[in-house]
């Protein structure tokens, strides 16, 4: 049935084309034209070159005469006609100036017309993805879509430029070479056409190809998808030392890719090897007949019969040529398949849509009616079951219950994410599937927990909330957001770009821009998933405060597990399975005694006191400027210029299959040989006008024989070149992609918050440099051709082969100009591309937020500005390739003109023999001149390969500030986890000038657990990061057990640290593996898996789910609420058993409930351990043993809680009162 469907939806050949407009169609038809004109050059010449023949024939023929012992002649004077041949070389320049035009043309229309659509291809595949609704983002990767964004159309632009044009000039050449045979003798043609049935056999073999390039791109998209997901969370690999696994796991699917490719290689290797085969098998058999009608019946003269043979021959040789275009076509259609199945798939909500109604006023009361669903990734797990609740329009409605209940599911169906399967879910009465989606999303406004920024200044960041709003409007709604201050204290203030996914802002400034994001918007109805989860005490105070006053005559809805934050709700509803099981006010609920009086009894056991603490982390504290990303931009300017690498390196990295090179080499070679030997060939058998003895029919009968003997040779040959090759490229490809791969895991933190090394930029990067560094069969094909027609050319006529190749040196010329300009475009394509692709990555990567801000389109436009500079490189090609291209196709036929024309000259003045010398040098030297043609065809993609060979090159050769070889570095076995802060004094790189760590001095002995709390930006994560090696202090020292941690080996280090955040990152597979994914160096068994899921109190959970811990938890974990999630991280700790504990608001997503079993659990785990702890609430680090207060990067006080609260500083303000740190 899958095979049947494949078949039913691939694409044709034509079905490419879909995108073309009338211009585009227009280029093509001209191109097309000028192409089929090129294709008739060759049987053109041929008519000329007929009467060249016969004129050398009869002149030749009568100097034998004249040798003969047995005859005799009264004058023994010939004259040679050299007027006429004058006549032939105007021809053949006429025929070469004809064919510089129209060969001009033919790629310029092509190249252009296949850019253009391109263009609007990729432009049309991103709509369309960022049209689908978000349950078709829950089944398809984010990696697996900007590799084929990347990649594939790539594939699809290689088959429909220059290849199309060709082959139309290759079918062009096949017809009128046909049509020549015809004319110059019909028998002939028709004996000799009597194998072309053996072509279609040939071509049926090519069906094939299409499906096994259609499985490598696939198998190379999942590759892609591994990458995406790893380089997004390197962070949490390289605190697991998960490099090594997710380099095996990329690998994995690289092994896949190389099956298939290896497969494709073998298939065309037969394929060209049988259709070559086909060739040499016209040779003898037109040899054999073509001399019996020469030189018996005498229907045909030498230069009808020369005609007739090369017309036939020209015309399959060009349908042999084609293959390589077929081959494109193939692997085009292959990729088309997948990217027009998305641009035709119709998204079951479509978020562009233009139509549903827009109601002329909102009230804002929102019902659930008997609303069931499931998530379509999960359909066998019901998240809501039949549903029935009402939010009243002006009221505050706040969620409450256990993660996984369903709460976030409801403000997803809210902004309509999601349809329900059952029910359906009003707005003022009207079902909001009928009404209009972006309009509906424009009412609502939302602060979730984990905050989506994106790469650009917060000045934008806040205008994305509503367009066209004024700097008096922005710096309002970031005063109400308690994010003013902040903002101002940076050097750039609002122009400060907050980097990839806001990674530069600490937590709670993330939290704070996107809440100054929502109330920009002024929305009707506002929803607020944990809003203040992130923030200290004063900001979530005076944001509070803020939102109690925009809540005003909105109708709001507030997740909380902070129960006291919602107190003052007008109704609260509690949720456990799906269902709402209570609903009414917080007073009201306590008397009932259920779901909420259970949540807040326990949240209130021993924390009456309590008041919150810090702010969350985030993954890095940094602050990246506008002037200092352009400064990036520029500075190191040689960095950017990437030095091109010799051949020989790229060889060097192929030296595993030198067996495979050096057979694919040898077959290589005896293709090249035989096109030159048949040159000799020709011209002796051409030499044979009438029987003239026993000696001369042998010739004929030996010549024949080598010629059968070649059709052998050249089938193995030419299967053995592609196959070898094939397997050796696909082994490059897929050694460079996993080098690739490997060396940006193996590079310090600090090189991938450079903006150059975003992780769009990194993936495109390795979808498109490792599989361009290929194509060395042709070049020693061509090469040993080149080198074989010389030989045989300088043998017997040193001078006519000095004339003829100084014509091949312009081709020669051409070519090596035609690489130097197309490498420099291929370099400026590439940078465009990679902008694109960080774009498009930002874009896929943070969907429900644009989602949720309608602001899809304003992507699509981005992403289409971006697009506009490869339009215009694509251009600069056009022009330059087409001009190369006619140069030397031009060249080419006046290499013909000349040599004849100065053969006819030596001729007559040193006597020189024409059908062995003239015939047998000129053919030879213009054979090598198709050899170095074919070779300056392959100047785009050389000019591709060493751009892509330069950067990845400099990627292996760059040498990371920090080392993660097992090798550097000291270890010991009495790890005991005493940890040491000596006067540390930090900046980050990206931002030498605002300092993070001002003389840090803390220690905590083994065992012990410290404490840290303080105000959001003043240092705490940055502590973490420094003794995770993330990065190294500028001054002063890190001591673990006493060794400095800069000579500590960094695997050694990481290996006895075990970390749970606020915001854990999971990856792409089964609950299982993510907990196993806690220690990477061993083998971790199910048992020990369950037991850490136990202490987690995460596997009561696991077994109501149907796969058990088999479950996917879908890409970054996408499946699960934010406790489960929380839960995971906390047994993938546990299942580590480290020596060094660091819990960066480890409980801060959880529910009342879980909260406390997780902090049970975790206060078991850190019996006998060093333990760290960023706390979210001041009430769970009590019984701390030293808890260290910081501010600006220093400790300004610590001791224990009863300590510091004797004190009364800044812990006993923080503690009693919530005041801020000072």
């Amino acid at each position: 049935n899958e095979k049947k469907k494949e078949n039913i939806r691939s694409v044709g050949y034509f079905q490419l084309f879909r995108l073309a407009t009338w211009k585009d169609v227009m280029m093509m038809v001209v191109g097309g034209l000028c192409a089929l004109l090129h294709g008739t050059a060759l049987p053109l010449m041929l008519l000329v070159y007929g009467r060249l023949t016969d004129t050398f024939v009869n002149y030749e023929f009568e100097v034998q005469e004249l040798k003969d012992p047995n005859k005799t002649c009264t004058n023994n004077t010939i004259y040679w006609r050299n007027a006429e041949m004058t006549i032939f070389a105007y021809y053949f320049t006429g025929i070469g100036l004809g064919v510089s035009l129209v060969s001009y043309f033919q790629i310029f229309c092509w190249v252009i017309a296949a850019a253009r659509q391109v263009q609007r291809l990729r432009k049309a595949y991103f709509q369309k993805i960022m049209q689908m609704d978000i349950g078709w983002f829950d089944c398809n990767s984010v990696g697996e879509l900007n590799t084929r964004l990347a990649d594939d159309i790539n594939t699809i632009n290689y088959a429909i430029a220059d290849q199309a044009s060709i082959l139309i000039e290759k079918i062009s050449a096949f017809v009128f070479g046909f049509m020549v045979g015809f004319i110059g003798g019909w028998k002939l043609t028709l004996v000799v056409i009597a194998v072309s049935p053996l072509i279609c056999i040939a071509a049926g073999l090519m069906a094939t190809v299409a499906r096994l390039a259609g499985q490598e791109l696939k198998a190379y998209a999942k590759a892609g998808t591994v990458a995406e997901e790893v380089l997004s969370s390197v962070r949490t690999v390289a605190a697991f030392c998960g490099e090594q696994k997710e380099v095996d796991r990329y690998d994995r699917n690289l092994v896949e890719a190389l099956k298939w490719g290896v497969k494709k290689g073998t298939t065309i290797g037969i394929f060209q090897g049988f259709l070559w085969c086909i060739t040499f098998l016209y040779y003898a058999l037109g040899f054999w007949y073509g001399s019996q009608l020469v030189i018996e019946s005498k229907e045909l003269s030498p230069g009808s019969l020369i005609q007739v043979f090369l017309g036939v021959l020209i015309g399959a040789m060009n349908l042999g040529q084609a293959s390589p275009c077929l081959k494109a076509f193939a692997s085009g259609r292959a990729a088309a398949k997948v990217i027009f199945e998305i641009i035709d798939q119709e998204p079951e909500i479509d978020r562009f849509s233009e139509g549903g109604y827009k109601l002329d006023k909102v009230k804002g009361d929102i019902e659930f009616h008997n609303v069931t669903f499931y998530y379509p990734s999960r359909p066998e797990v019901k998240v809501l079951n039949e549903l029935s609740m009402q939010v009243k329009a002006g009221e505050t409605t706040a969620f409450i219950g256990p993660s996984g209940s369903g709460k976030s599911t409801i403000i997803q169906l809210i902004q309509r994410f999601y349809n329900p399967q059952e029910g359906m879910v009003t707005l003022d009465g009207h079902d909001i599937c009928t009404l209009n989606i972006q309009w509906l999303r424009s009412l609502i406004g939302i602060v979730e927990q984990e905050p989506a920024l994106f790469a650009t200044t917060i000045a934008e960041n806040i205008r994305f909330g509503r367009p066209g709003v004024t700097m008096e409007d922005i710096i309002q709604a970031t005063k109400e957001a308690n994010a003013y201050n902040f903002i101002m204290d940076l050097p750039q203030k609002f122009d400060t770009l907050v980097g990839d996914g806001g990674d530069q802002m600490s937590g709670g400034q993330k939290q704070r821009i996107a809440l100054a994001r929502a109330l920009i918007r002024n929305p009707k109805i506002l929803l607020l998933d944990m809003a203040t989860s992130a923030l200290d005490n004063e900001s979530e105070a005076v944001v509070q405060e803020a939102l109690d006053k925009t809540r005003m005559g909105r109708t709001t809805i507030s997740i909380a597990h902070r129960l006291s934050t919602i107190k003052n709700a007008d109704v609260i509803i509690g949720f456990e399975c799906g269902q709402a099981v209570e609903k009414g006010t917080h007073k009201e609920l306590l008397e009932r005694q259920g779901v909420y009086f259970t949540l807040i009894t326990l949240q209130n056991q021993g924390t009456t006191s309590a008041a919150n603490g810090t702010a969350r982390r985030s993954h890095q504290k940094m602050y990246f400027p506008f002037k200092l990303y352009k400064r990036l931009e520029c500075e190191d300017e040689a960095d950017d210029q990437v030095q091109l690498v010799p051949m020989a390196r790229i060889l060097k990295y192929n030296q595993p299959e030198w067996p495979y090179m050096l057979l694919g080499s040898l077959g290589a070679a005896i293709n090249g040989f035989s096109n030159p030997m048949y040159s000799v060939l020709f011209s002796e058998i051409l030499g044979v006008r009438k029987p003239m003895g026993y000696e001369r029919c042998m010739l004929c009968f030996t010549c024949l024989n080598c010629l059968l003997t070649e059709l052998c040779d050249v089938f193995f040959s030419h299967f053995i070149q592609e196959y070898a090759f094939a397997r050796s490229g696909e082994l490059l490809t897929c050694r460079l992609r996993k080098l690739g791969f490997q060396a940006m895991l193996r590079q310090e933190i600090g090189w991938f918050n450079d903006p150059r090394n975003s992780i769009g930029v990194l993936t495109t990067r390795l979808a498109s440099d490792a599989s361009a560094v290929r194509g060395i069969g042709m070049i020693v094909n061509s090469l040993t051709n080149i080198g074989a027609s010389f030989g045989i050319a300088l043998y017997f006529s040193w001078k006519l082969s000095l004339v003829t190749v100084c014509f091949l040196l312009l081709i020669g010329l051409s070519g090596m100009f035609q690489a130097r300009m197309l490498t420099g475009f291929a370099h400026e394509d590439k940078k465009a591309m990679e902008t694109a692709g960080q774009t498009s990555n930002e874009a896929l990567s943070n969907i429900r937020t644009i989602a949720g801000l309608a602001k899809e389109k304003i992507f699509v436009e981005s992403y289409e500005q971006k697009l506009e500079l490869p339009y215009k490189c694509a251009k600069k090609k056009a022009n330059i390739y087409g001009l190369c291209f006619c140069f030397s196709n031009c060249v080419f036929i006046m290499a013909y003109a000349a040599s004849y024309r100065y053969g006819g000259h030596l001729v007559i003045n040193i006597n020189m023999e024409l059908i062995c010398c003239s015939f047998r040098v000129i053919s030879a030297i213009v054979t090598s001149g198709i050899a170095l043609g074919r070779i300056t065809s392959l100047t785009p993609d050389y000019a591709k390969a060493k751009i892509a060979a330069a950067e990845i090159f400099k990627l292996l050769d760059r040498v990371p500030k920090i080392s993660i070889d097992h090798k550097d570095g000291k270890k010991w076995d009495n790890f005991r986890g005493k940890i040491e802060f000596h006067n540390c004094k930090f900046t980050y790189p990206t931002r030498p000038d605002i300092q993070v760590l001002n003389g840090l001095s803390v220690s905590v002995k083994p065992g012990q657990t410290l404490a840290l709390v303080g105000s959001s930006g003043c240092g705490k994560s940055t502590s973490v990061q420094l003794l995770e090696r993330f990065y190294d202090p500028e001054e002063g020292q890190v001591l673990i057990d006493s060794h400095p941690s800069h000579t500590v080996n960094v695997p050694f280090l990481r290996s006895q640290i075990g970390i749970v955040s606020q915001e854990p990152v999971l990856f792409g597979c089964s609950i299982a593996e993510n907990i196993r994914y806690g220690d990477n160096t061993r083998s971790i068994s199910m048992e020990e898996v369950v037991e850490a899921a136990k202490k987690a109190y995460l596997h009561d959970f696991v077994m109501t789910l149907p796969d058990k811990y088999e479950t996917q938890v879908g890409a970054q974990g996408s499946q699960l609420s934010r406790g489960e999630k929380q839960r995971i991280a906390v047994a993938r700790a546990i299942v580590r058993n480290p020596k060094i504990l660091l819990l960066d608001e480890a409980t801060s997503a959880l529910d009342t409930e879980s909260e406390k079993m997780v902090q049970a659990a975790l206060d078991e785990a850190r019996k006998g351990r060093t333990c760290i702890v960023i706390a979210h609430r001041l009430s769970t680090i009590q019984t701390a043993d030293i808890i260290a207060v910081m501010s600006h990067g220093v400790i300004i006080e610590q001791g224990t809680h009863a300590e510091l609260m004797t004190m009364k500083g800044s812990y006993y303000k923080l503690f009693t009162t919530g005041s801020p740190i000072s």
